[in-house]
């Protein structure tokens, strides 16, 4: 009897190991950069400064992303136009999706260049076959990481994210990488919809208020350089390198 008792006593302590670690789940988990909770309707459960992530918009929204009537209600067009750039900049637009801003931003820049970022294959593979029929020379398309854009170093004028900021799994490692990537004077540019406005009819973790932006650009050493309000329903905010 006396041999069985380790054994008793080892599946004693590993049912109560799973008890609490099954419990544990239930608790709001913490790190040194993201606190965890029981995710909200629209969110991942994941907290970044105060702020509840948003889940990922997959390839299924393509077709919203190319809709007829997208310049009508953003004015896609005031803003391509509003962007810190001449015929030879480099952009990268991150989080590229169908490529409605890539393609459109390569036209601007004929001698310089646009990477289109995804993270999503069934995104890399639309953004090939657009890449393809339109027969843009300009455009590179890179497969990145939720934490990084895996750009080449100082390589960068902008980096433009469209609604896509709030959906970062990890903020900071990717504006740390974005840091990286950015030339010395290069800058990031944020269309966010805007949440101080209740009317804006856009689920309210896929909106962001400037405040809130600020202070999470501000800890990853970006401080804002342009803040623009022409656009019908979203910000348009530009960041620099805090010096």
């Amino acid at each position: 009897m006396k041999n069985y008792i380790p054994i008793i006593w080892f599946v004693l302590f590993s049912q109560i190991g799973c008890i609490q670690t099954i419990k544990q789940k239930n608790i709001p988990q913490t790190d040194s950069i993201y606190q965890y909770k029981n995710s909200g309707r629209d969110g991942i459960g994941k907290i970044y400064q105060g702020r509840e992530i948003s889940y990922v918009m997959d390839a299924a929204g393509a077709n919203w992303l190319e809709r007829n009537d997208r310049n009508e209600e953003e004015n896609t067009t005031l803003s391509i136009n509003n962007l810190p750039i001449n015929h030879k900049s480099v952009v990268a637009d991150i989080g590229a999706g169908s490529g409605y801003y890539t393609f459109r931003i390569a036209q601007k820049v004929p001698e310089g260049k646009v990477y289109a970022i995804e993270i999503q294959d069934d995104f890399i593979k639309l953004l090939k076959k657009n890449k393809q029929e339109r027969e843009v020379k300009n455009v590179e398309i890179i497969k990145g990481t939720e934490q990084n854009p895996n750009l080449p170093a100082n390589s960068i004028d902008l980096a433009i994210l469209v609604d896509v900021y709030h959906e970062l799994a990890y903020p900071q490692e990717m504006l740390s990488a974005l840091a990286k990537a950015l030339k010395p004077s290069g800058k990031i540019l944020l269309l966010e919809y805007r949440a101080e406005d209740p009317n804006i009819a856009i689920k309210e973790l896929h909106k962001m208020s400037v405040k809130q932006v600020n202070k999470e650009m501000a800890a990853n050493g970006f401080k804002l350089y342009k803040r623009e309000e022409f656009l019908p329903i979203q910000h348009f905010l530009l960041y620099e390198k805090a010096k």
